[in-house]
């Protein structure tokens, strides 16, 4: 899933963009550019809550966190909020995103996904589905 987040939706939604972290759960591999994430303000003592993938978009100076439902689950208000504390001193601006490989895989969490977040869906992988909130793919002053 993460190939497919760096493969489809950073060139499409975040291009020229640099990746500083992609987790891999299940066989530990994983990569962190902890020069980039601490050039930005935000410890990098916190690999273990780190998103699955986090992207950074020097030219709007923002933050792309993206948690892949084969992961931990979708960005729900707790996990949302834990983001905002980790990332709380980051000078980039956080855009909060679901990566799903699925509609009917999404739908099965429809109801738990936070608002003021973003929905990627592999299958649709042009779309993003906005949850509320008066920015789209634009971050919020927490």
């Amino acid at each position: 899933m993460m190939k497919t987040i760096l493969d489809e939706f950073m060139p499409h939604f975040s291009p020229n963009s640099h990746v500083i972290y992609v987790g891999e759960t299940g066989d530990k591999r994983r990569y962190f550019d902890e020069a980039a994430l601490e050039s930005l303000g935000v410890s990098t003592g916190i690999e273990n809550e780190m998103p699955d993938v986090v992207i950074h978009h020097a030219e709007k100076n923002r933050l792309f966190l993206v948690d892949a439902i084969t992961g931990r689950g979708p960005i729900d208000s707790r996990r949302r909020r834990e983001l905002v504390v980790l990332f709380q001193n980051s000078s980039a601006g956080l855009i909060f995103i679901t990566a799903f490989l699925t509609h009917s895989e999404m739908a099965k969490y429809v109801g738990e996904i936070s608002w003021e977040t973003e929905v990627w869906v592999q299958e649709a992988s042009t779309h993003l589905i906005h949850f509320d909130g008066e920015r789209f793919l634009g971050p919020y002053t927490t």
